[in-house]
């Protein structure tokens, strides 16, 4: 048994001793040179493959570059030398040769300009008639006669329906760049930059149809609260003008029982699904009277129009209508942008409020009101059926003061000018002497005061932030009966309060 057991040993020893072809395995200290040698190899083969690979690498973006030849400028934009992009670069690295040598080059395209705005020169009025050449002219209206389209309103009159296609005859016309169509009454008076300035916020290639209310209720309620009212003037994009001139006719045929032209042209925007977009500067002036507590007390709009100025009295006393509007025109050639802009400060050694509107007219109260008394128009006129009703408009209004000592001192725009070392407009308000009953309140008495100075700069960039009143501040006049007040953009923590 010891002699198999050696026997068996001694063939394990061998196979050991053997590697699998058969060579004898040599061990201890001669093993040890095999390992560093297989390390030096993978060391060799790794630094080789490093050094290939980035010197391929290397050369694919210096090709790539030259496949796409331009650059970009954060001034100018995308720019491409001519010379480069008529070229089209050989794949000359191995990674680029899947790349197809016909493909054409790489073309920089500069970015369309970005429209210019809106300017007086892109928009048609549909306002204006000559007595002169009427003999003439008019036989081009027989022409374009009106007796196919039924009308059976019994208070109104079937010239509505010739106005209603104003806009389309037009715009038949074919002037060239026409973004708007305006339309407004022969008593409607336009503050054209004004107007541009609201026509600037929107987009003429879209449909949009721009105006505003009227002041009565029972007018809105009549008529439509979604209705822009033809005497404040209301406006129709170039394309919206299109599309009405395509069913306008069918449109007119559906409703001969409605009384005037501007409710004809919303029931057609009805039918085309475009509704009144808003703006307050449009004024119908559904009113009689004195229109001063609503021009004291503009909503925070640009001024855009004013209509029924042979029903309400003249805006300035002691003047006619028409010299009063030529005064109103001298403040809006200097600052059209803040005319009738209401600013609300005090007096707080006199206990005072002043109200002032910009190149209108300037109102001084004794005692402190809130600007949310004081920004509401005070009822100085009559509802369209001449009813002192508060509940007829659709607005908020305040009525006019009984208590003697609540009477405001109201000072007129008289003369404007512009200072130009200072750069500012300095406009003048004269007193307008009426009856004040006796007050007993033991305060500063406005009476003694008979001119109010209020310097401000032109802002022609008003509008294009966001709505806000301008604030002002009363300043100390070295002139007796004379009151200095400065209007202009609220600085930063400026609020209206004592």
């Amino acid at each position: 048994m010891k002699d198999a057991k050696k026997d068996s040993e001694m063939v394990w020893d061998q196979i050991q001793m053997r590697s699998p072809s058969g060579n004898p395995l040599v061990l201890g200290h001669s093993t040890r040179p095999i390992p560093k040698l297989m390390v030096w190899l993978i060391l060799f083969v790794s630094v080789t493959y490093v050094v290939y690979t980035l010197k391929l690498l290397t050369a694919s973006v210096h090709h790539t570059s030259d496949d796409f030849p331009f650059t970009l400028s954060t001034r100018t934009g995308i720019t491409s030398p001519p010379s480069i992009l008529n070229q089209t670069a050989e794949p000359t690295s191995p990674l680029l040769r899947h790349r197809d040598v016909r493909e054409k080059p790489v073309v920089a395209v500069q970015m369309p300009n970005k429209p210019k705005p809106t300017e007086i020169h892109d928009i048609v009025f549909g306002i204006a008639a000559s007595s002169k050449l009427w003999q003439q002219r008019k036989e081009y209206i027989k022409i374009c006669d009106t007796s196919n389209f039924a009308y059976t309103n019994r208070q109104g009159h079937r010239s509505a329906i010739r106005i209603s296609r104003i806009v389309t005859e037009t715009l038949r016309l074919k002037m060239d760049n026409v973004r708007w169509f305006v339309m407004g009454d022969d008593d409607t008076v336009f503050i054209t930059d004004n107007l541009v300035r609201i026509l600037r916020k929107y987009d003429h290639t879209q449909y949009y149809y721009i105006g505003s209310l009227s002041e009565s209720h029972i007018q809105n309620i009549f008529f439509s609260y979604g209705m822009a009212y033809g005497g404040g003037g209301f406006a129709i994009s170039y394309p919206l003008a299109k599309a009405l001139a395509k069913m306008q006719d069918r449109c007119i045929q559906r409703y001969p029982g409605l009384y005037g032209s501007d409710d004809r042209m919303q029931a057609c925007m009805a039918e085309l699904g475009v509704p009144l977009t808003k703006e307050l500067g449009f004024h119908q002036y559904d009113v009689y009277g004195n229109l001063f507590g609503l021009l004291a007390a503009h909503p925070v709009t640009p001024l855009v129009s004013l209509h029924h100025l042979d029903v309400v009295e003249p805006i300035f006393p002691n003047v006619t209508r028409v010299e009063a509007l030529r005064r109103l025109m001298l403040p809006v050639k200097l600052d059209s942008a803040g005319i009738m802009q209401q600013s609300i400060c005090y007096d707080k050694s006199k206990s005072w409020t002043i109200s002032v509107s910009w190149g209108f007219a300037v109102q001084i109260f004794r005692g402190i009101f809130s600007p949310r008394e004081i920004e509401m128009p005070s009822r100085t006129f009559l509802n369209w059926y001449r009813r002192a009703d508060y509940t007829a408009y659709a607005f908020n209004t305040r009525p006019v003061s009984r208590n003697p000592c609540q009477k405001p001192f109201v000072f007129y725009m008289s003369k404007v000018g512009m200072d130009s070392e200072l750069n500012q407009t300095v406009s003048e308000y004269e007193r307008h002497h009426v009856p004040h009953p006796p007050c007993r309140w033991k305060m500063a008495n406005p009476g003694a005061l008979e001119m109010v100075i209020v310097n401000k700069k032109p802002d022609p960039h008003l509008w294009d932030r966001s709505p806000r009143r301008n604030c002002c501040k009363v300043m100390e006049s070295k002139e007796p009966g004379t009151m200095v007040v400065n209007v202009g953009v609220c600085k930063d923590g400026e609020v209206s309060e004592v």
